[in-house]
């Protein structure tokens, strides 16, 4: 499954702006032959945007949601991205996977939030694994700071994931996340790790880029650099199952040993 990845902040604030974004970004990525299209954490609405992140969120199936369903059917292609999610009087980070048909196909909330600017704007979700049946892969949702805790990603690996799809809002100094980081989920996990970053200053925060789709052997399949970019890699199943034959660790786990973790 050619997947794209969308290395853009888009336009804070503007949700009809970073809608606009996402269209030609899925032209783009449809004209290529991807089946996927992920975008970065927040994209819909911006990451540094203070108060407005209340203002600007939305329900799950609320406007927002439409409009990406709207462009995931006119291109014919998948797409996941990220947005503020409200339910009641709660805020959440969330990323939402919406089909090619226009289907909401997942919808996870950021377990692990990073630093007092999220503590004080989002309360963080409960469901650690969330997943769902794409292009004859099972592909998991998580977002930025999640993807740091090997426990997240392993609960993953365990309930068979094959693509982690984790937007991201990755900023300097902690580009070794991206660089180093992820390909090693990729691998301990035997699973591929599209992340997907935001790029540039943002208010406080300098995002570093270098969004990368990491294959079960370690490897970066695709990965950008510091500037506004689309990259595409394949996602082989094939591949995959090879690896995970010849790759022991989930086989030689001893979950016995590991009851102090917890």
């Amino acid at each position: 499954m050619r997947t794209a990845l969308l290395q853009s902040s888009g336009r804070p604030g503007s949700v009809e702006g970073n809608l606009k974004v996402l269209d030609e970004a899925a032209a783009s990525a449809a004209a290529a032959g991807a089946a996927l299209l992920a975008a970065p954490e927040m994209f819909l609405t911006g990451y540094a945007i203070g108060d407005d992140i209340a203002r600007l969120a939305e329900e799950a199936d609320g406007e927002g949601a439409d409009a990406v369903a709207e462009i995931a059917v006119r291109h014919g292609l998948a797409v996941a991205y990220g947005y503020p999610e409200r339910s009641g009087d709660t805020v959440f980070n969330s990323a939402q996977l919406i089909s090619a048909d226009g289907t909401r196909l997942a919808n996870y909330r950021k377990t692990h939030l990073f630093g007092c600017f999220e503590r004080d704007h989002f309360t963080p979700g409960e469901q650690p694994v969330v997943q769902a049946e794409l292009g004859g892969l099972r592909v998991g949702l998580m977002i930025c700071y999640d993807v740091e805790f090997p426990e997240n990603v392993r609960a993953h690996a365990l309930a068979g994931t094959d693509l982690l799809l984790v937007p991201t809002a990755q900023m300097h100094p902690f580009q070794f996340v991206a660089e180093s980081l992820v390909p090693v989920r990729a691998w301990e996990n035997q699973m591929y790790v599209a992340y997907v970053n935001r790029v540039g200053q943002e208010g406080e925060f300098d995002f570093v880029g270098l969004s990368v789709l990491a294959g079960p052997d370690g490897v970066a399949r695709a990965r950008a650099g510091r500037g506004a970019d689309l990259v595409l890699a394949d996602v082989d199943p094939a591949f995959l199952a090879a690896s995970r034959e010849a790759n022991p660790y989930l086989k030689d786990r001893r979950p016995g040993l590991y009851g102090s973790l917890v």
